[in-house]
């Protein structure tokens, strides 16, 4: 599939520098980065289900017994 992205000119001269000295075309780099975060984030999901009964704690109270300890 083709598509238009748009980067910012000093990202896009950085990956095209980064294609050529990797002997690949930008498309290739940019596939190869997309297909990594969406792997990174399948990993995330997968901890965060074995994850989902532990016990929660709320930041604010985090914050009130770190204020408490005088750590804060």
């Amino acid at each position: 599939m083709r598509t238009t992205i748009t980067f910012n000119d000093t990202i896009f001269r950085a990956l095209r520098m980064r294609a050529i000295e990797a002997d690949e075309t930008v498309s290739k780099l940019v596939e190869d980065a997309v297909k990594y975060q969406i792997l990174e984030d399948l990993e995330d999901i997968e901890d965060a289900k074995t994850r989902e009964n532990e016990p929660s704690n709320s930041f604010d109270a985090l914050v009130l017994k770190f204020k408490t300890e005088g750590l804060l």
